[in-house]
């Protein structure tokens, strides 16, 4: 954590121990999830509604644990979403129906809503305009981290048993909620928001209608769209490589557990000095380019050799997307941290709700067609960026 002030180190180590745990029993949801389907009777589209059920819940209460954070603190909101994901973890591996399935999704989407919007603005406060996107680049590590080992040791703690692996993220889970009431407030009582304000805090509806009139809209837009990109990849991941390859959970681990190592090499050795070089614009449009270039390189059939190369391309060059993006959103927000924050955890949510609708619907009629749809997505964002250059060089400039 080079760059970073001694004061910040610690809390933000807590802060990614925190996402890396409550992430992770979501990824582990991945490679075991068509063998786990099996016993419910199901199979694509019920991949897709389980994983939106979770996006759903963090699309509703992502504004309110952003809001919440301006209020109360950002220590309380950030125990409080991890402790339910716990509750979660729990109650996933207890499941016997399908509706407790979505149940169990849905309550730990409601504490990622509630933790998430809580951290970044926990980052934003211990960080300056010039380390916030190294502090955002840690942050965005450990929930990369987390979703995707998620997966490598969910499939290999799975040989105990397919309900094993959640029963283990929800003791870890404990143990991180525990470690959580170690770290400082990080917002003053005098600079919280008073009660009325809670009280008259706005319908979701019209959050995201007054946030097209925000400066930092266009980020929320990207985010969206490349969550719902990445969401494309992951909900059906598992099963297009069983259909495809006929590979195994423990090859399914292994593939995105390398993934996911090169993606963490690159987020926390890379990002810092691409942004420095490229600017976050630029590095922004490549990384959305050879995310789609991936998608596309997915659908063609090789090997395992192939499939590693492709599968660590895709993860390499999305690491870079949701930090920057993030800093930019940080960096326009000026004193309302926690509400920008919740806006961009809610536009992840919209990504994480479609996503995975299309990609369980659209895998049901065919395989290719989840990752057709996501590359053209991605270019279409990639489009979207390049036609506002000049506008988006303006806010930078006006907010740093």
């Amino acid at each position: 954590m080079s760059g970073l002030p001694k004061s910040a180190r610690f809390p933000l180590f807590i802060l990614m121990l925190n996402l890396f745990i409550a992430l992770l029993g979501q990824g582990m949801v991945i490679p075991i999830l068509p063998e786990y389907l099996k016993e419910f009777n199901a199979a694509g589209a019920a991949a897709g509604y389980l994983i939106a059920a979770f996006g759903t819940a963090q699309f509703i209460f992502s504004p309110i644990g952003g809001q919440l954070s301006d209020r109360w603190g950002r220590k309380s909101m950030i125990i409080s979403g991890l402790f339910l994901t716990v509750i979660a973890d729990l109650l996933f591996a207890l499941s016997t129906t399908l509706p407790l399935l979505y149940i169990a999704r849905f309550i730990g989407g409601i504490g990622i809503g509630l933790m998430v919007p809580a951290n970044m603005a926990y980052v934003a406060d211990i960080t300056t305009p010039e380390t916030r996107a190294k502090g955002m680049g840690y942050l965005g590590a450990s929930i990369n981290l987390g979703m995707v080992l998620g997966p490598g040791l969910g499939g290999l703690i799975a040989e105990f048993g397919i309900r094993v692996p959640y029963f283990f993220a929800g003791g870890l889970g404990l143990v991180a909620t525990l470690l959580s009431l170690y770290m400082p407030e990080t917002l003053p009582k005098e600079k919280r928001k008073p009660a009325s304000a809670l009280v008259r805090r706005e319908p979701i509806r019209n959050q995201i209608l007054n946030s097209f009139r925000t400066p930092y809209f266009r980020y929320l837009l990207l985010i969206l769209i490349m969550t719902f990109g990445l969401m494309n990849y992951e909900t059906v991941y598992a099963l297009f490589v069983e259909q495809k390859y006929g590979f195994d959970a423990t090859k399914i681990s292994i593939i995105i557990t390398v993934g996911a190592v090169i993606g963490i090499i690159v987020q926390i050795w890379l990002l810092d000095i691409l942004i420095k070089k490229l600017g976050e614009m630029k590095l922004i449009r490549l990384s959305l380019l050879m995310t789609a270039v991936a998608l596309l390189l997915m659908i063609i059939k090789f090997n395992l050799i192939y499939l590693l190369a492709v599968s660590a391309l895709f993860f390499a060059f999305n690491a870079f997307l949701r930090p920057t993006v993030s800093t930019l959103i940080a960096n326009s927000a000026g004193d309302r941290q926690g509400y920008a924050a919740g806006l961009n955890t809610t536009y992840s949510s919209i990504g994480n709700i479609i996503g995975p609708l299309f990609a369980g619907l659209l895998f049901d009629k065919h395989i290719h067609i989840p990752y057709i749809v996501g590359a053209l997505i991605l270019g279409l964002a990639l489009v979207l960026t390049m036609q506002k250059t000049n506008h988006v060089k303006e806010q930078v400039i006006s907010y740093d």
